[in-house]
Formats: C-alpha cells, sequence, structure tokens
C-alpha cells in the first residue's frame, strides 16, 4: 500500500558479541565483532499512528536489508575512529545521485549506542544495532532517506517535491574506501508489487 510512504534509509551498523548488561560506554565497543551497511526499510505514513498509541516501531519498520558482506574492524582500518565509521555511504535512486552522507558525523557514536541498548539487558551474540539514517550538516552532500531529502524541500523551497517510492523504484547503496574498493558490497533493491496468499 502506497499510502504507506515507503522510505529507504542507509544506515552502517555492528553485530555484537554477548554484551553484558549495564556496560560502560568506555567498554562497549570491545564487544562490536563486525561492521554492516544496512537499508534500514519506513513506511513513514504508518509510524505517527503507532508513536501516538506508544507501541514504537512495529509495522511501521517492516524487514531490513543487508548489504552482502560483513567486515572486521581491521578491514576498515583508519576509517574506524572514535566510535564511528569515516567513510560516505554512497545512494543512488532509480541511477541519480541521491547521497554521499559521511557517517563520521553520527550524532551517537557506538560507543552510546551499544552501552543505551545494553541498558536493562545482556545483548546477546548476533545483535545488530544500526546506526540511525547517515545524515550531514552539509545539505550538499545529499540524503540517506527521502524523509530527509523532502524535510529539506520544504524547509528551503516550501513545498515538498519529492515523493516516496513506487513500483519500479530502484535504491542501491555502497560504501567505499579510500582505495576505491567497495568494502560491504551492493544493496541494490526494487520496488515490487507485493501478491498476498490466498
Amino acid at each position: 500500500d502506497f499510502s504507506h510512504g515507503t522510505d529507504f534509509e542507509g544506515e552502517v551498523g555492528v553485530i555484537v558479541g554477548d554484551v553484558p548488561m549495564g556496560i560502560s560506554p568506555e567498554k562497549a565497543l570491545e564487544y562490536i565483532r563486525l561492521f554492516v551497511v544496512i537499508n534500514d526499510v519506513s513506511l513513514r505514513g504508518l509510524i505517527p499512528e503507532e508513536l501516538a498509541q506508544g507501541f514504537g516501531f512495529f509495522q511501521g519498520k517492516p524487514s531490513s536489508a543487508f548489504a552482502p558482506f560483513a567486515v572486521t574492524q581491521e578491514e576498515l582500518g583508519e576509517a574506524w575512529q572514535d566510535g564511528r565509521i569515516h567513510l560516505p555511504l554512497q545512494v543512488e535512486l532509480n541511477g541519480e545521485f541521491f547521497g554521499r552522507a559521511n557517517a563520521k558525523e553520527m550524532h551517537f557514536h557506538f560507543r552510546q549506542l551499544i552501552a543505551h541498548a545494553a541498558r536493562t539487558r545482556n545483548l546477546r551474540a548476533g545483535t545488530v544495532i544500526g546506526s540511525g539514517t547517515v545524515s550531514n550538516e552539509d545539505s550538499s552532500m545529499g540524503s540517506s532517506c527521502l524523509a530527509e531529502k523532502r524535510m529539506l524541500e520544504k524547509i528551503h523551497e516550501g513545498t515538498i517535491k519529492t515523493p516516496f517510492m513506487k513500483v519500479g523504484d530502484v535504491v542501491k547503496m555502497e560504501m567505499y574506501d579510500e582505495a576505491g574498493r567497495n568494502i560491504f558490497g551492493t544493496i541494490h533493491q526494487k520496488v515490487v508489487k507485493y501478491t498476498p496468499p490466498e
């Protein structure tokens, strides 16, 4: 149902080992095992109603997609600093540039995110923690989700021009290192019409 406002969200994420409840931010990074790129799909039209009910995200967050490869800290090398990946996430929509925001500008770094997630519970090995949409202060770098682009249009132009995704739209996400290697492989997704089972 395209009234649901289908959106992509380019994120980076970590996969952790067993994290004990109450871990401090200072020790949280020790538990990271792998790094990933995520398309955290959102249905923008459903999220406000869910939040108003106090239930949190459920129907507004369908299945996410992951790039084909998860990598280690050693493979990131110097790009991994201060609990952040210092590389741009390249996003294309229908073959056109959409964004090249750098993940180094994450508002909350992974020290904080892991400690927050483990505040009242143990995190089991294999838990995935996403960064939230990769975004930069410099809007000329583009966006990693439609919602941000739409809000920037409203702020700067007074009107929203960019629609949410429709059947046939294709989103592509990649992250390259300084040597030009596609570290995680490519997320390449096309929107297709779903036919429910009878």
